[in-house]
């Protein structure tokens, strides 16, 4: 079990399962495997209490060193209480794994096992004699392996790792699975080409009972989520919609430079959408940047005779002379979010990367989001569900990583809110 909670920390019953993440997304995409499988799963981006059977954090980790990566991940594992933890890694192994898995072997005991399979077949991720396949080609020979921040140069995962690979014999059973993971861990790589595959890692890792610590993506995770079982029924419902006019814009936050993340302001943009992008300049000069959000509109008039748009959207500039941080246009873009949530209370939110949904739910006053099972129409890779606690409490939000899915994946995605907003 984890949860050595900090001095003063709130005292709360443990969850069922704890997600560690190395990244914002990751962690959404983990969880909700498990509200798909019927469990109350909450993504929780900033402190605070929650009685959802499963949280996911992240460490933001993917990108540092390993010692760095240790500590956070150990942090997150000490203020967040579980009876099972997941630790979720990067379905193409980027990030200092090794460096995070050690730190929870740490934490969990000398028994602890690590079971590692990043596969997730239904999006084309498999693991076959050990070496981490992208659509059949290994990850270091895909644009992975030239990843401007985290490249991965080693397709080969027990080698990467330094650790063994482990074959689970499918005319076994689960206590002689275990049993070989445990003489060959503390680390082990298996793999996976089939959803299959993953079921039988999933009841191996359960035959470790409270030694097993699951390392994987979202695959690895569905499969755990329909063998593992609530030690109590789900019995809280999200929360009530905040109140909205019936006839309120969905507001899309594009806090990501990626060309496909423009494509896709851009599909927004020719479906009617009104426009609000502030340029370098006003981004990095603090007076520019409050004259822009004192301009920022209000709520329409009641009775105006002009039509409201469906959608608002809020983009980063495109990448020009005059270079803005990363982590300085997702907290403007927030902040200007955050502005608009008050001034024109919309039907739902859209935000796209994880730095942005952060920065936007910190300046809300909000702690994350409750999650929806998968199949709501919000398009692949998108997850939904609705805002915990702040001045936006219960109002519908999806997020997605910036620069996934097709040119419409926002409208879809709005799309998907409006229709939430309206079944409540």
């Amino acid at each position: 079990m984890t949860g050595n909670l900090e001095p003063g920390a709130p005292l709360q019953r443990p969850h069922d399962v704890v997600i560690i993440a190395d990244d914002v997304t990751g962690a959404g995409d983990t969880a909700v495997q498990f509200a798909e499988a019927g469990w109350t799963a909450e993504l929780r981006l900033q402190p605070g209490t929650s009685d959802a059977q499963v949280v996911a954090v992240s460490s933001d980790s993917r990108a540092c060193p390993a010692s760095d990566a240790a500590a956070r991940v150990r942090r997150a594992m000490a203020t967040t209480p579980g009876s099972r933890v997941f630790k979720k890694i990067d379905s193409t192994v980027r990030g200092p794994i090794r460096a995070e898995v050690d730190a929870l072997l740490e934490e969990l005991g000398p028994d602890a096992v690590a079971v590692v399979c990043p596969a997730f077949p239904r999006v084309g991720r498999t693991v076959v004699d050990g070496t981490v396949l992208v659509d059949d080609v290994p990850v270091g020979d895909t644009p992975v392996g030239r990843d401007p921040v985290t490249p991965v140069t080693e397709s080969h995962l027990p080698t990467l790792l330094g650790a063994p690979l482990v074959r689970l014999d499918p005319a076994g059973d689960p206590a002689e699975w275990a049993a070989r993971l445990r003489e060959a861990g503390p680390v082990v790589v298996v793999d996976a080409a089939t959803d299959a595959d993953l079921d039988r890692i999933a009841r191996a890792v359960d035959a470790l009972g409270d030694d097993g610590l699951p390392v994987g993506a979202a695959g690895l995770a569905g499969a755990l989520a329909r063998r593992w079982r609530p030690s109590a029924p789900a019995a809280t419902p999200a929360p009530a919609p905040a109140p909205a006019d019936p006839d309120a814009a969905v507001l899309v936050v594009v806090t990501s430079l990626h060309a496909a993340a423009r494509a896709q302001v851009q599909a927004l943009l020719d479906d009617g959408a009104a426009h609000h992008e502030p340029t370098p300049r006003q981004l990095l000069d603090d007076s520019a940047w409050r004259a822009l959000l004192a301009g920022l509109p209000g709520a329409p008039t009641a009775g105006a005779a002009t039509s409201q748009p469906r959608t608002v959207v809020l983009s980063a500039p495109e990448r020009g002379d005059t270079p803005v941080p990363p982590d300085l246009v997702a907290r403007r873009l927030a902040e200007a979010a955050a502005e608009l949530v008050r001034t024109t209370a919309p039907a739902g939110l859209v935000v796209t990367g994880g730095d942005g949904a952060r920065a936007l739910l910190a300046g809300l006053g909000s702690s994350g989001i409750r999650l929806d099972a998968t199949g709501t129409g919000a398009g692949v890779g998108v997850a939904t569900g609705t805002v915990v606690a702040g001045r936006a409490e219960g109002l519908p939000i999806a997020t997605k990583a910036g620069g996934f899915g097709e040119p419409d994946v926002l409208i879809t995605a709005a799309d998907a809110v409006r229709r939430k907003r309206s079944d409540r």
